[in-house]
């Protein structure tokens, strides 16, 4: 049986405060008081509760999620890899997490509140827009956060973690045009998002440098769900100038066009070419000798470890300066490849 921090300072005959100091390492208590007090700890099975442990050193040893309500947000696999990911490497370091799922125009006012109440030690930003008035605020409020991608691209004045969307995206229209495709869709994600804007310049990028004007008619950005690839690809094979391949910004819409093109009648890869974003998730995998798509791999569930990892470095080194990594992605052949049927 345990004891808590009222039931040992009464043993020991001295107040909870200095027994609260004497068992965090504060350095006004002597040597001789910290021993006595560690000594009589051990013998009486002491556990403290979070809430001692917060009043002691002024930290609530938790790191705060404010998500904006949306119909998919919590079920999305991308950001339930993520979540995953940063909460196995909270729990590691000790920390709990605390999310708040809000209307997207209390978001602002929930930093407030989390910040004022002192309920967390940092923040993680999800999804950066671009001019993204979180990373101001936060940096006003002088709350630790880190910011899972960018919002600008000159802007290293807070600590992120990014996936390079442009290059990624730039080298999957390349390796199509390579394969003689002339006419290449693209299904992006919400381009109110900086990752969806970088995505959509790789794409540009490749096509003007191959000299292939580019057609808006066969660009969407919408949210990234399966049946948003299904009903995008129906209008695209039913299109008076077909393309013979599309770039997808996740599996999830990869896999809606891809039941698109098989209701049709026609064979992804010999028919119409597909890749996709990958992100290697958990229970929707891409996986085999000749994986399904060919997928441009990044794990969602590492990013969100590593993103956990330098906030809690940023929470207990506070003067260290913000830290920024860009991650490259792998590009992975599969089956849904190949050159085009006709001209």
């Amino acid at each position: 049986m345990s004891v808590n921090l009222k039931q040992l300072a009464e043993a020991l005959g001295i107040s909870q405060t200095t027994v609260s100091r004497a068992l965090n390492g504060f350095p006004e208590v002597s040597e001789k008081t910290r021993r006595k007090v560690l000594d009589m700890a051990q013998q009486l099975n002491y556990s403290p509760s979070p809430h001692a442990k917060k009043l002691a050193t002024g930290k609530s040893k938790t790191i705060g999620h404010v998500v904006p309500q949306s119909d998919h947000m919590m079920i999305n696999p991308l950001f339930s890899d993520f979540i995953a990911g940063a909460g196995e490497t909270y729990s590691e370091a000790g920390y709990d997490m605390l999310m708040s799922i809000v209307p997207r125009d209390q978001e602002e006012n929930t930093y407030y509140k989390l910040i004022a109440s002192k309920r967390v030690d940092g923040m993680m930003v999800h999804a950066p827009l671009v001019n993204d008035t979180r990373i101001a605020l936060l940096q006003k409020l002088n709350m630790p956060f880190v910011v899972h991608g960018r919002s600008a691209d000159d802007d290293d004045s807070y600590t992120w973690l990014d996936v390079n969307n442009r290059r990624s995206f730039e080298r999957a229209t390349r390796l199509l045009i390579d394969l003689g495709h002339r006419r290449i869709g693209l299904l992006n994600g919400l381009e109110s998002m900086t990752f969806a804007q970088r995505r959509r310049m790789g794409y540009l990028d490749a096509l003007e440098d191959a000299r292939i004007d580019a057609d808006p008619g066969i660009m969407f950005s919408e949210d990234m769900m399966e049946p948003y690839g299904y009903r995008r690809m129906h209008e695209l094979l039913k299109h008076k100038n077909p393309p013979t391949a599309v770039l997808c910004s996740s599996i999830l819409p990869a896999m809606g066009a891809l039941r698109a093109v098989q209701e049709a009648g026609l064979e992804p890869g010999r028919d119409v070419s597909l890749v996709t974003h990958d992100d290697m998730l958990s229970f929707l995998s891409n996986s085999g000798d000749i994986p399904m798509f060919t997928a441009l791999r990044s794990s969602i569930k590492a990013a969100g470890e590593r993103c956990a990892e330098m906030l809690i470095e940023a929470i207990e080194n506070p003067q260290r300066d913000p830290t920024h990594e860009l991650w490259e992605t792998e590009l992975v052949l599969g089956s849904s490849t190949g050159p085009p049927q006709r001209p």
